[in-house]
């Protein structure tokens, strides 16, 4: 699966040979489409500087409201990230900017606090059913709505970042039902494994949840007491560390037994040779990798799967896809008009799911 940011990057990628989007960070559309605080657009009357207030005016004056504006523009940034990979899965994480990054964006620093540790601050679930930010939420679940319902994209999912406790995740699902995203069979609910209480916990949480996330990224910080930040300790910040991976394939194993699907969003497969390996041989369900990393960790999944007989075929239609993927490539070289002609259809038909003109 692909790890991706930016819808506009998702024309540029959506000829790898993946099976889906496994993180789509909503985040990144807020910062370069929405461009305003959701809280600033839920609530622009409480905007105190009056030239960000302006600002929000004129960048939302083609909506009856500026919390349509928040809806619509997210949504159809995250919508075109899944009309590109439709019908497979996108998973997009609800937003998990850190205070101080809250605060950049227009009108944000009326509702940010000052936080000495953002990393391990207000962020994540917490901002969720809290009253600093329950309504930028709501415009957040709203544009998931938006994106399955009017644009009739299913294939999106969503997943919960930094949930500290279980009390914390039926809060948060809580909010998510109240603003019409209930839980079910057909919309499902991931959560990110990246603090040690969600593995110790992973049975509870399960019962919560549809499935997993591994973020190594954060995990590795949290359990050798690491700020990632600090230059200072850059040395000691190891995903390979043995208390790491042993956290890592606990969680897996848990998941398993509770008949939950689980994979892996952070960088340690990209980076280190032999750690995807080692999350086959755990059983893991899914790999979600960098864009420039897609081919050769496939690569290397596959003919470690071929070799021991391990894993659940994260590689094994890879020589296929990789084949097509070639193929592709040298017909693109041999044939450069008629391959940009395929693109501008394949975009135009994207796209077309996703863009509603509004009127200047």
């Amino acid at each position: 699966m692909l790890n991706i940011a930016d819808p506009d990057s998702a024309l540029r990628w959506w000829r790898l040979p993946i099976d889906g989007i496994g993180l789509c960070r909503m985040e990144f559309t807020v910062t370069e489409h929405v461009k305003a605080h959701p809280m600033a657009l839920a609530h622009p009357e409480r905007v105190t500087d009056e030239k960000a207030k302006a600002e929000i005016m004129e960048l939302t004056r083609h909506y009856d409201t500026p919390a349509d504006y928040m809806v619509e523009t997210l949504a159809r940034g995250l919508g075109t990230l899944a009309a590109v990979a439709y019908p497979k899965p996108v998973i997009v994480r609800m937003s998990d900017f850190k205070t101080n990054e809250y605060a950049t964006l227009l009108g944000g620093a009326d509702f940010e606090p000052n936080e000495e540790n953002p990393m391990i601050g207000f962020r994540g679930a917490s901002r969720y059913y809290s009253p600093r930010y329950e309504d930028g939420f709501a415009l957040e679940c709203k544009a998931i709505k938006y994106i399955r319902e009017v644009l009739g994209l299913n294939n999106v999912t969503v997943m919960i970042p930094f949930c500290r406790t279980l009390s914390e995740a039926d809060r948060v699902l809580a909010v998510m039902a109240k603003n019409g995203l209930h839980r079910s069979k057909d919309f499902k609910v991931f959560v990110m494994c990246e603090i040690p209480s969600n593995v110790i916990l992973a049975k509870e949480f399960s019962k919560r949840f549809d499935g997993f996330s591994i973020g190594s990224n954060d995990l590795t910080q949290l359990v050798l007491g690491i700020d990632r930040d600090n230059e200072n300790l850059a040395e000691l910040y190891d995903e390979r560390n043995e208390a790491v991976l042993t956290l890592i394939r606990s969680v897996i194993t848990t998941a398993k037994a509770c008949g939950r699907k689980v994979g892996i969003c952070g960088q340690a497969p990209s980076d280190h040779v032999g750690f995807a390996e080692m999350l086959v041989d755990a059983g893991i369900d899914s790999v979600s990798l960098n864009p420039d990393s897609v081919i050769p960790v496939r690569q290397r999944i596959a003919a470690h799967e071929a070799k021991y007989g391990v894993g659940y075929g994260l590689g094994s239609n890879f020589v296929d896809k990789l084949s097509d993927f070639e193929k592709s490539i040298a017909g693109a070289v041999a044939h450069p008009k008629e391959t940009f002609m395929k693109i501008e259809k394949n975009i135009e038909k994207a796209v077309d799911r996703v863009v509603n003109p509004h009127p200047q």
